[in-house]
């Protein structure tokens, strides 16, 4: 498989790779669904390091990114061995949050198999008067890591699915 995946002219840079281990495969055979968000919580860790918004910063920070909201699309299924790879791509941002689109490429094939698209919030852990969790800014070299991203991911096609919502179709 490439480094990346073609997206029209460009090319998203993976951000996790790994090969389908017996214990995420389940009794039809194929990679359980709770392994899909598994890797691709593990590809916005990749987003996050990238961005300087890692576990290191976690550490000398006390602030992080929670995931809001979550969307997954299944398109094909991976199986024990399969290579997998994804690519991940930065739709928005503001001063708080982060809106990410993963993609999912079979590793032999190179067919996209899923799809993942998250609203993520920037959090100071002890934000708070009662020390809990509150919702914080970015810091302007933060904002700047983003908006440099941002730019560069805006120039790409966006993906037709960001925004999809679930419903039944009806005729």
């Amino acid at each position: 498989m490439p480094a990346a995946e073609p997206r029209g002219t460009h090319m998203l840079p993976r951000s996790y790779a790994t090969t389908v281990p017996p214990e995420w495969i389940d009794y039809n055979g194929h990679m359980n669904v709770a392994y899909y968000m598994v890797a691709f919580d593990r590809g916005t860790d990749g987003l996050l390091d990238r961005l300087g918004l890692g576990v290191d910063y976690r550490r000398a920070t006390n602030r992080t990114i929670y995931v809001l909201e979550a969307h997954l699309l299944y398109e094909r299924e991976l199986r024990e061995g399969d290579a997998l790879a994804v690519t991940t791509q930065l739709l928005d941002a503001d001063g708080k949050r982060l809106h990410v689109f993963h993609s999912m490429w079979h590793g032999a094939t190179g067919e996209r198999v899923a799809t993942n698209e998250l609203l993520c919030l920037h959090v100071d852990l002890h934000g708070s008067e009662t020390g809990g969790p509150r919702a914080a800014r970015f810091a302007p070299e933060e904002q700047a890591r983003i908006d440099a991203l941002l730019a560069e991911h805006r120039a790409l096609e966006p993906p037709p699915e960001a925004g999809r919502r679930i419903a039944l179709r009806r005729s």
